[in-house]
């Protein structure tokens, strides 16, 4: 899974977030004790970093794969960056889950919704508006609007949502692209920031009980690897990686 993927992008990183309907407890002794606990498991989670609305543990510079985990308000947001293996992208979530609900003090009359995101980013200068207009709509009823046209398209980010039948989570598909607004087309500002896709997995509601995350995250990890594979790959990163490649836009 995650060889594929690099060979298609230049990072790919998987992420979940638990989202909560109270805020998390905010004590010091509470946070370092769940922190310690996540590295105890990860060791090379070392760095500690506050920033104004949010508590945060990573590893340090230059260590791969790279995993981070958040707090921030009411949420618990966690992430591993080029991960080697499945076990790598994976088994930081499932501790996040499986641990704080007991440090943090979650019920799961508390839980608002469970969240992984499956993120791709390709490296792209240039006009990266025009290369998803190109990659995704050229020869499209939509992409027609601008045909013959002396356009250029300088704002190109499709986000597509729909829900699973007979699931109780909702998907959302997004192509984010990066670059200063000088005059149309928007030219890359040379800071290097990739056209990125976001595939997103959003189980809505409470739980019966806490031990519950585990399986959904579990369930959601299987559709979303199923819906990369099938959709995402497919569709959507190996039309954009032949347009970056083309170099017309």
């Amino acid at each position: 899974m995650t060889e594929s993927y690099r060979a298609l992008c230049s990072d790919f990183y998987i992420n979940s977030k638990l989202n909560l309907k109270m805020d998390l407890p905010k004590g010091r002794e509470t946070v370092l004790d769940f922190f310690e606990r996540i590295r105890k498991q990860f060791p090379t989670m070392t760095l500690f970093r506050r920033f104004r609305d949010e508590l945060a543990l990573e590893v340090g510079p230059g260590v791969t794969p790279h995993r981070w985990l958040a707090l921030r308000g009411n949420n618990v947001r966690a992430g591993c960056v080029n991960p080697d293996t499945a076990a790598d992208a994976y088994g930081l979530h499932r501790l996040v889950l499986e641990t704080a609900p007991y440090y943090l003090n979650i019920s799961p009359l508390d839980i608002d919704y469970i969240e992984v995101l499956f993120g791709f980013d390709l490296a792209a200068t240039g006009n990266q508006d025009g290369i998803v207009f190109d990659a995704l709509y050229s020869g499209s009823p939509l992409g027609q609007v601008m045909s013959g046209s002396p356009f250029n398209p300088s704002d190109c980010q499709p986000v597509l949502a729909f829900n699973v039948p007979s699931r109780e989570f909702e998907v959302q598909l997004e192509v984010k692209t990066r670059a200063q607004h000088p005059a149309p087309p928007r030219e890359s500002d040379g800071s290097g920031e990739p056209i990125s896709v976001y595939l997103t997995l959003r189980r809505f509601g409470a739980v019966s009980e806490v031990a519950d995350l585990l399986t959904i995250l579990n369930s959601l990890v299987r559709q979303g690897e199923d819906l990369a594979a099938s959709r995402v790959v497919p569709q959507l990163l190996v039309p954009l990686r032949d347009a970056i490649a083309s170099g017309n836009s």
